[in-house]
Order: structure tokens, then C-alpha cells, then sequence
């Protein structure tokens, strides 16, 4: 991220106008104490609240994500690294329709707070309070994994069941939805799952990943900017996280009734997604395969909007 934008929250009812410069970043918001950003030689220090002795460990709050430039506006509201103080995203259009995501349903807030604390396994790990019991927000599960706060071992059974059923079945991966016919067919053999082209051709492998890996979509399941690997693990991380990998042998499945259904799954993003009012979120990282993240763009925006809902 380039920037960070920091203002006081307007008072309840109330709204603020800031000016966005053309740039990638982020605006952050806090409730009841301003955040303390510092700087090193590296650049600004950005909160880390799942490090306990983070200075905004104890602080409620939230940021949104955007890029603005002369191709015009990508707006989102993310959950990749916490679930907190909830808000929505909105953009003006040119004719003067506005289009908004992020709300939560009716007492989706403390519903998706004490559906984690309810969830086996270890879930309720991931919420975080202040020393009072005030609840701050929930950790993603990757950082629930690096805390300690999530077992490393929380997805095994499905990553296991995925392994040994490609090694007798074929994955089909169709990353692109503009190039039907660019399909890409992954086989287990030797414990890697190796990926050909129309022609045969090996062009990606991937090792068996584990729960750090789907949660994050990274280090085994790395998806670099190019146009196989990348994809392909995208796809793959989708399919992980919504646990549809068993139930389709066709990626990414499209239907978003089919996500979640397994017992092993990712029950932060799931509970997320049931809460939103329009099932948009960005629970992990590539959410927004299949278009179900929380997102709004226009070419040509006459303002944006964040809008901060109540904690219930």
C-alpha cells in the first residue's frame, strides 16, 4: 500500500468530506483513541494487533482499501487480516446512482463474533478482547495460525481428502472466465498435484499444502502475477477456503450455495459471508474469485463513501 489516510470519525448521523489523492491505499478509522502510527527507516509502521504488544492492540478499529486513477475507483471493504467494527463501501456514479456493499445483516456483528466462539475446533480463538472483555475484533485464520490462536492442524482432513481424491481423479481448472476454452488438469502423483495444458504439457506442480498456505494463498499455494501458476492457484486457494474442491471436480465453482459445506472448512469466512446483507465480504485473500468479494468501481466516480454501521 502507498498511503494511509487517518481522520476523525464524525459524531453518530454525521458525515466528513475528505479529498482522496490518485493513488493505492488505505483509510483507517478508530473508535475512542486515535491509532499510533510510527516510522523506521523502512517506512510507516502499520498496526499489527496480532502482535500482543502492537500499541493498537487494545484499539476498535477498521480500515478500507482503494485504488484511484484515471481508469477510476476499486473500493472494498476487506476481512482479510481481522473481522471489526463493520462498515460498507459505496461509490456515486455519473447519472447519480450510487452502488454500496459491506453492510452486515441485522445483528450480523455479534452473530458472526459468537458463531466463532460456538465453532469446534478452535475457532474462538481468533476473537480478541480488550482486558475488560470488550470484543475488538476476530483474527483471520492465518493469523489465528501464526498466533497460536488457531491449531495448525485445522484443515489437514480436507487437504488430505483433496490429495487422495486427485490422485485416482482429474481437476479441471478454468481461471478465466472471458477463455472457456483454457483449461488447465491436475493429477497427484508422488504427493504433488502437477497441472497440464490442452496438450499435455506439464506447465505448474503444486506440493501439498498446508493450512498457513490455503489461509494465506501463499507460500505453497504462491500465485504470481503471470498467466498459469497464478491462476491456477487462485483457483485452487478458492476452492480450499470455500471447501468446493471434494464436491466439483470443475474449477472455480461458480454457485455460491455450494461454498462451506464441509465440516473442514473456513468457518471465518463462512460465517462472514452468511452475515453480509448482500454475501459479499473478502474473507481471504482471493475472495474475489467468482466475484464474491465486497467491492464497488466505476470508471468515472463522483464520490465514495464509507459508511460506519453499529457493533451489534
Amino acid at each position: 500500500m502507498g498511503i494511509r489516510i487517518v481522520l476523525d470519525c464524525p459524531a453518530a448521523g454525521q458525515s466528513k468530506t475528505i479529498r482522496m489523492p490518485k493513488f493505492s491505499g488505505r483509510v483507517y478509522f478508530s473508535y475512542g483513541q486515535k491509532l499510533d502510527f510510527r516510522l523506521t527507516t523502512g517506512g510507516l509502521v502499520q498496526p499489527a494487533v496480532q502482535n500482543p504488544s502492537d500499541p493498537n492492540r487494545n484499539i476498535l478499529f477498521n480500515w478500507s482499501e482503494y485504488t484511484l486513477n484515471d481508469s477510476g475507483l476499486w473500493l472494498n471493504s476487506t476481512q482479510v487480516d481481522m473481522f471489526s467494527a463493520p462498515y460498507a463501501v459505496g461509490v456515486q456514479r455519473a447519472d447519480g446512482t450510487t452502488i454500496n456493499t459491506g453492510h452486515l445483516k441485522s445483528g450480523g456483528y455479534n452473530a458472526v463474533i459468537n458463531g466463532l466462539r460456538g465453532q469446534s475446533g478452535g475457532w474462538g480463538g481468533l476473537v480478541q478482547t480488550r482486558p475488560d472483555g470488550t470484543v475488538l475484533r476476530a483474527l483471520s485464520p492465518a493469523y489465528g495460525l501464526e498466533t497460536g490462536a488457531l491449531p495448525a492442524s485445522v484443515l489437514d482432513d480436507y487437504i488430505n481428502r483433496v490429495w487422495q481424491k486427485y490422485a485416482t481423479a482429474t481437476l479441471t481448472v478454468t481461471p478465466f472466465t472471458d477463455q472457456p476454452n483454457t483449461k488447465y488438469y491436475g493429477r497427484v502423483s508422488g504427493g504433488v498435484m502437477n497441472f497440464t495444458n490442452s496438450s499435455g504439457a506439464t506447465v505448474t506442480s503444486f506440493q501439498k499444502p498446508d493450512a498457513s498456505s490455503v489461509f494465506g494463498c501463499h507460500r505453497l499455494l504462491d500465485a504470481p502475477n503471470d498467466l498459469v501458476r497464478g491462476p491456477i492457484s487462485r483457483t485452487l486457494c478458492a476452492g480450499f477456503n470455500r471447501s468446493t474442491l471434494l464436491t466439483n471436480p470443475n474449477q472455480p465453482d461458480a454457485s455460491s450455495a455450494n461454498f462451506y459445506k464441509d465440516a473442514v472448512t473456513n468457518h471465518y469466512a463462512r460465517l462472514i459471508h452468511d452475515r453480509m446483507a448482500d454475501g459479499k465480504a473478502y474473507a481471504f485473500a482471493f475472495d474475489d474469485v467468482g466475484n464474491h468479494e465486497s467491492l464497488v468501481h466505476d470508471g468515472n466516480p463522483q464520490q465514495a463513501y464509507l459508511t460506519l454501521d453499529p457493533l451489534s
